[in-house]
């Protein structure tokens, strides 16, 4: 604590009307430090409770563990919320920095979100076509650092616990049936081939025996061929057979009770659920029919848009310059490298350009990657994992190659602005790097302000001059289109009881997004509801932070300051972001005022 904020947190202290400066500064500071050893306490929790996340981020106490998902570690988790949750509330926070005041009401909405949500059993649901512990799980093994020979010996005992945790899975499904919480039945055959297709790897060509790939040039060779031997034998002998185990219950005792309509609503509590979802989400308390219309303005807004870039190369109308898109071969990969590089050079085109617009840079490094070839069926177009914290990792955009024919590479320049810098990968670093944030808050994710300002970073691409080829510009538009369109078919499916059908219809109506992005895109909505619904409305959001701004400050309005101040605390709920923001304005024309 700086000696200004130790003085302002006394004169804070005295104005609330404490007594006596002698008794106040202990006080205060007692229950600072009070707020701080909780926050460490719950984090370290978090770590011993999530220990596959605590490796990810370079966290190895619990690197021979895997998650309890039983029923009572689910029960105790719940209640060690409840608990954590009681006990933040509990303390008075009058007088402290600003940013700490912040830590408590950021935990606490966190943990109240949390045991409000409990209600809903969401872990009886835990398998889809895209996530779950059956592709999450090998999917995070290339994500966890590998130094040391006590570094795979863990991983051996985690790869012989891969039993343990698929059966607790198979229990909440068996609970799922019960209670009918069931994904829709026509997903449930994607996620038995997932399994079928895990459990016939060579136990050398799976993805579990990657570690091996990649043994620190220090290791002896009676090392390497130990641990090869056990990790071989435990693919083979615990976690293919639970592959196996899983797939035959998921085909036979599973599938019959896939539920037959698609939307949230058709499960128990239908409407509170998706309401609490929608919410969980944007960080706002629009309903889902406020968040349609919204959706449907913006689809209505950026056709308009992609019908002035058609023009402009000649075609009357959306329709027919559609058509030329899905006909013009130039337009499509020439092969799965084709891909990786064009991401490659698009984020090399951005980095240049970084020093204008942000006056903090993440000394994080990124590279681009390929989807795992297990998983591409059912992966987005791209994604990004975060690196760890200490570095050791990058971050990684991962790009899907498969079906490379039938893709188009007139959206891979405005996701790499998306997954890459400045989106993903620089908020989620510069997050990471901010000194005296908490934990919790440095690896915070609200999907409206982590979705919103990656969105946001594809329209800051068009501000500085990027997509000049028109082309590119209309992909970048299509993709803006993509997010809009989430807004109207997520509350259509979930809401207003669409089916599958009449949103895979409005995606043609208003887009020539790829079908293979349609069909999996409309997937991802009905496993994910809610998710969606962030991109727009935090970017929409930020958009109009920065109008604000820029209309107070007027010709002392700085980009680099503005940015550097939506991603200089972490992640954080849309409200709680205009707050953060008005207050930097305010300060500013404060100093402008003192001049």
């Amino acid at each position: 604590m700086t000696r200004m904020g130790a003085a302002s947190a006394l004169l804070f202290a005295l104005m609330l009307g404490v007594a006596h400066a002698d008794t106040a500064v202990p006080d205060l500071e007692a229950r600072r430090a009070a707020l701080n050893s909780l926050i460490k306490e719950q984090w370290d929790y978090t770590m011993r409770n999530s220990p596959e996340w605590a490796s990810m981020l370079g966290d190895k106490r619990y690197n021979d563990k895997l998650s309890d998902f039983s029923q009572a570690g689910i029960e105790a988790d719940i209640k060690a919320s409840a608990d954590f949750l009681q006990r933040f509330e509990a303390i008075d926070t009058a007088g402290f920095p600003g940013q700490e005041q912040l830590n408590k009401e950021l935990m606490v909405r966190q943990l109240r979100q949390t045991v409000d949500g409990a209600r809903f059993k969401d872990w009886e649901m835990p398998l889809a076509q895209n996530s779950g512990i059956h592709i999450d799980l090998p999917m995070i093994v290339s994500a966890w650092n590998f130094e040391t020979v006590k570094d795979y010996d863990d991983y051996i005992l985690r790869l012989q616990a891969v039993p343990r945790l698929f059966e607790e899975n198979r229990v909440q499904m068996q609970k799922g049936v019960a209670d009918g919480l069931m994904p829709p039945k026509f997903l449930i055959p994607q996620i038995v081939k997932q399994c079928e297709d895990m459990a016939a790897h060579k136990p050398a060509d799976s993805p579990y025996a990657l570690p091996l790939k990649k043994f620190p040039k220090t290791f002896s060779a009676a090392d390497k061929a130990r641990l090869t031997k056990q990790v071989l034998a435990a693919i083979k002998k615990d976690v293919a057979p639970a592959y196996k185990k899983l797939a035959v219950f998921t085909k036979t005792q599973y599938l019959p009770h896939g539920r037959k309509d698609v939307g949230m609503w058709s499960l128990p509590d239908g409407a509170a659920r998706y309401t609490f979802k929608a919410k969980a989400s944007t960080t706002t308390d629009m309903t889902p029919e406020e968040i349609h219309q919204l959706g449907l303005a913006e689809v209505a807004r950026i056709e308009a848009q992609m019908l002035a870039t058609a023009q402009k190369l000649g075609y009357s109308d959306l329709a027919s310059f559609n058509k030329t898109l899905k006909e013009n071969k130039a337009l499509r990969p020439t092969s799965r490298q084709n891909i990786v590089d064009l991401y490659q050079k698009y984020t090399d085109q951005m980095y240049a350009q970084l020093p204008q617009q942000f006056g903090v840079l993440p000394k994080a490094k990124v590279e681009i990657t390929e989807v795992e070839r297990f998983r591409e069926k059912g992966a987005a177009a791209a994604s990004y994992l975060p690196g760890s914290p200490d570095g050791k990792r990058p971050g990684r955009v991962m790009v899907n190659t498969g079906d490379f024919q039938d893709r188009s590479v007139i959206g891979i320049e405005t996701t790499a602005l998306h997954e890459g810098v400045p989106g993903h990968h620089m908020q989620i670093s510069i997050a990471q790097e901010i000194v005296g944030l908490p934990d919790f808050r440095q690896q915070g994710n609200y999907t409206a302000y982590v979705e919103g300002w990656a969105l946001y970073s594809e329209r800051l691409g068009e501000e500085l001059g990027f997509y000049k080829d028109p082309y590119s510009y209309y992909g970048h538009l299509q993709d803006e289109m993509l997010r809009a369109i989430r807004l109207v078919v997520d509350t259509g499916l979930h809401y207003k009881q669409w089916n599958r059908q009449q949103v895979v219809d409005f995606f043609h109506a208003h887009s020539a997004i790829e079908e293979v992005d349609v069909q999996s895109e409309t997937d991802r909505y009905i496993v994910w509801p809610g998710q969606a619904l962030g991109y727009k409305i935090g970017q929409l959001k930020i958009l109009e932070l920065r109008d604000y701004a820029r209309k107070e400050l007027g010709d002392r309005f700085d980009i680099r300051k503005f940015h550097d101040h939506v991603l200089g605390a972490g992640a954080l709920p849309l409200d709680v972001l205009e707050t953060h923001i008005k207050e930097w304005v305010a300060g500013e024309k404060k100093v402008v005022a003192s001049q």
